[in-house]
């Protein structure tokens, strides 16, 4: 029986293992191709997870003489829009890893291609499949604190990478800002629409770019979301899915990104004039997921295939997610206040065209 989904996968790092993991186990997959600039790469990556695929170092060279439909691409960024704009022109839905691509010129170009071929391209957010990150979305859905005025997120911590990391121009903001400024999109359903943005380098940090930004972002919904970041800030560190604080007209929404949310909404039954207002506790309630972060993720883009919809994490959504990040370091470059939508106007793509 032939399989529906003819998958080549590009790129055989570590990270490929997560995707070739779930794919296996799927029976309407096929691994038809592995392709890395290293031939060596892919035929051990085939090795280790039992393939018998054939293995290429060019993706479009892979395509035809496989027949494959759908692409992984969990190639570095430098690499995605080269991979993405072959398979897309090749007739091949894509998944791609995080970011979109390299720069807002590139994205926007994946999302007009997209348009033009009428196939499908989703990036991996893979935070988005948390339990616990819906659940701090329901408690906003729901209504427990109200409208939405304020959103904080504080990341603060010091791992020591070593390699192309530490030698970036802007380590934090390019490499793991995309995950929170995408969290702060999925928890408040609001899309970015400019951001003022200030980066530097503190006392002590290892990185020879700036480790360290706090960013203002205006949301559509009329909220601002406030995110403040290290990757050099040694003890008392937070989750990396960042610590949040969400504030309404009727109570606070708080998630330390380790353990589950909770929100506080004040009473009915407070008198008039009364100080200092008495508040209840709502606890989130775990939220059911058939698979989490990197499989969830992958199970959503499958399941919007099958149903020919877009999935929710594709290219035209995430493209607000990586404005966000290309938005904080134009204004960070130049000291002022950046509209979003001058960005993802620049290949005539519709802002509004989600």
């Amino acid at each position: 029986m032939t399989a529906q989904h003819r998958v080549a996968v590009a790129g055989c790092g570590g990270m490929a293992n997560e995707w070739i993991s779930y794919a296996v186990r799927r029976p309407d997959v096929r691994i038809v191709a592995l392709v890395d600039i290293r031939l060596d790469a892919a035929a051990a990556m085939a090795g280790k997870h039992g393939l018998t695929c054939p293995v290429f170092t060019d993706i479009g060279q892979a395509i035809e003489q496989t027949g494959a439909n759908l692409v992984f691409d969990v190639t570095i960024p430098a690499s995605h829009y080269t991979v993405a704009s072959t398979a897309l022109t090749h007739q091949c839905d894509v998944f791609s890893e995080k970011p979109l691509a390299e720069t807002m010129e590139q994205c926007n170009a994946i999302v007009a291609l997209t348009e033009r071929t009428g196939k499908s391209h989703s990036v991996m957010q893979n935070r988005r499949y948390d339990p616990r990150i819906r659940s701090l979305r329901h408690l906003i859905e729901a209504g427990e604190i109200g409208r939405i005025g304020f959103i904080g997120a504080s990341f603060f911590l010091a791992p020591h990478f070593g390699g192309f990391r530490d030698v970036m121009e802007s380590p934090l903001l390019l490499d793991m800002a995309i995950h929170t400024f995408d969290q702060a999109r999925f928890i408040s359903g609001a899309d970015p629409v400019t951001v003022y943005c200030q980066e530097f380098n503190p006392p002590g940090s290892w990185y020879a770019g700036n480790a360290s930004a706090v960013c203002i972002f205006e949301m559509s919904d009329g909220s601002v979301f406030c995110y403040q970041g290290s990757w050099c800030a040694e003890g008392a560190p937070t989750s990396w899915e960042a610590s949040w604080r969400i504030q309404g007209d009727k109570g606070t929404a708080v998630w330390d990104g380790t353990g589950m949310p909770y929100a506080e909404k004040v009473t009915d039954h407070n008198p008039d004039g009364t100080f200092i207002r008495d508040h209840d506790r709502v606890e989130g309630e775990a939220a059911e997921l058939k698979e989490t972060f990197h499989h969830g993720c992958l199970e959503e883009m499958f399941q919007a295939l099958a149903e020919r919809r877009p999935a929710e994490t594709d290219c035209r959504d995430n493209r607000y997610s990586m404005a966000m990040v290309f938005g904080a370091l134009e204004s960070a470059r130049t000291g002022r206040k950046v509209e979003l939508a001058d960005l993802m106007s620049s290949s005539g793509v519709s802002v509004l065209g989600k």
